[in-house]
């Protein structure tokens, strides 16, 4: 140590290899890091690097992977009800039916209902292909008519047509059949779109057993901080007060189109438009299929009844002896498996042009006449079972055989209208290229 020199102590440290970064300290003295090594050829030329190939390692040296963690499962609280509902519904309506058919009756019913329902189901996904709605949307709308709309409707109707009687008579039934009766159905049936359009939707989530968590019940959240809301309110616009766009789910296949400069309003397209035809008449599918069970069913349970009252156990059965099984059949697997989905395909339609429609008056007149159409449809289709076979031949090929036709080229129409939009978005970046590539003069 050398005597002081600046008002303070220098320090003079010999540093070895092993320790050049660590700071020397002595009494009295400050920390003055030591001497660091100079670094060799700071300016290296670049050379591009070196390709080794590689040399295939044989699989029993290659180290198994860890297993990953189990992926946290998430669990809609919305969608757990809807499960949970429609299966106590469906439990339900197998036991109004069988305990008015009988099991024989049931199992043959559900047998005849079975034979209209691919034909119409392939109607309908082929008409999918232009509204894209989701699988899981078109499952809940067939679980919906099938389980839910059936199950209000048959014990509906039966207090309804039971008071109406008790009251009214001959009238009060011929009422409950022609005018409450479709009032019921169609709105239960349509209630399936307005729960589709439900802002609801909490997210749960469950580890599952490969970890120590446990899952959540379905009714209560996680500890935690509340995520965000996923479908919030939307801010209304001075031209879109009043209407139930704002307050409801926004779903992709139920938007109009992108307001441009060309189209400063919003408009219905032709994908909105199959939409609603879709979510409706999947939705009555199930519910004619049910419904279909359960007719004959019971008609085949009063033509074996009749059959072992007149003629007895030893006589073999005959197709004369189940007359008004194959009559039903006929007439409601065969002339008209479309006329529930007709009926409903109306509600939807109209939802649909509220909901994408930028006329005010349109958008508060569409959703209620569509129902109240779809209601008198089929009031007038229930009401020509009374006038007789004359009556309902006429009633079917003047209302019901146009109505369909309309909706086959509705169908059609949309499809069309779809697939040209789709060659102009596939051939519009070409022509951009081509343009750009080469001028026009």
């Amino acid at each position: 140590m050398s005597s002081p020199s600046g008002g303070g102590f220098r320090t003079t440290v010999r540093a070895t290899a092993d320790d050049r970064e660590v700071p020397t300290r002595t009494a009295g003295t400050r920390t003055i890091p030591g001497p660091r090594r100079r670094r060799a050829h700071r300016i290296v030329p670049w050379s591009p690097p070196v390709r080794v190939p590689s040399v295939p390692v044989p699989s029993a040296a290659v180290p198994p992977r860890p297993p990953r963690p189990a992926r946290p499962v998430a669990l809609s609280s919305v969608t757990a009800t809807a499960v949970l509902t429609l299966a106590g519904c469906g439990v339900l309506i197998l036991h109004l039916v069988r305990r008015q058919t009988g099991t024989t009756g049931l199992l043959v019913g559900l047998g005849l209902a079975m034979v209209p329902l691919p034909f119409v189901l392939g109607g309908l996904a082929w008409l999918n292909q232009t509204a894209r709605v989701p699988l899981r949307h078109t499952v809940f709308c067939l679980g919906w008519g099938a389980f839910a709309a059936t199950t209000v409707a048959i014990l509906a109707n039966g207090w309804t047509s039971t008071y109406l009687t008790a009251h009214q008579g001959g009238l009060g039934e011929m009422l409950g059949a022609d005018l409450v009766t479709p009032v019921i159905e169609e709105s239960a049936k349509g209630a399936a779109l307005l729960v589709l359009l439900l802002p609801l939707g909490q997210r749960l989530r469950c580890r599952g057993h490969r970890t120590d968590r446990p899952c959540a019940t379905v009714l209560h959240r996680l500890p935690g901080p509340r995520p965000p809301r996923r479908y919030g309110r939307r801010p209304t616009l001075p031209h879109a007060r009043g209407r139930l766009r704002p307050y409801l789910r926004p779903l992709p296949y139920l938007r109009p189109y992108p307001l441009t400069h060309d189209r400063p309003r919003a408009r219905a397209r032709p994908r909105t438009l199959a939409a609603g035809v879709v979510l409706g008449g999947i939705t009555a599918c199930g519910f004619a299929f049910t419904e279909n069970a359960l007719y004959l069913g019971r008609a085949f349970t009063d033509d074996q009844q009749q059959r072992l009252d007149s003629i007895g156990l030893g006589a073999e059965p005959s197709l004369r002896d189940f007359d008004s099984t194959v009559q039903t059949f006929v007439l409601r697997g065969l002339l008209s498996p479309f006329a529930h989905p007709l009926f409903t395909a109306l509600t939807g339609l109209g939802l649909a042009v509220t909901l994408t429609t930028g006329r005010r008056w349109l958008a508060r007149l569409a959703a209620p006449a569509g129902l109240l159409l779809s209601m008198a449809l089929h009031g007038t289709w229930n009401a020509a079972a009374d006038l007789g076979t004359h009556g309902f031949l006429l009633v079917y090929a003047v209302l019901m055989v146009p109505c369909f036709a309309a909706l086959v080229c509705f169908a059609a129409w949309a499809r069309a209208r779809t697939a040209r939009h789709g060659t102009r978005r596939t051939k519009a970046p070409e022509q951009a290229r081509r343009g750009t590539d080469f001028p026009s003069a």
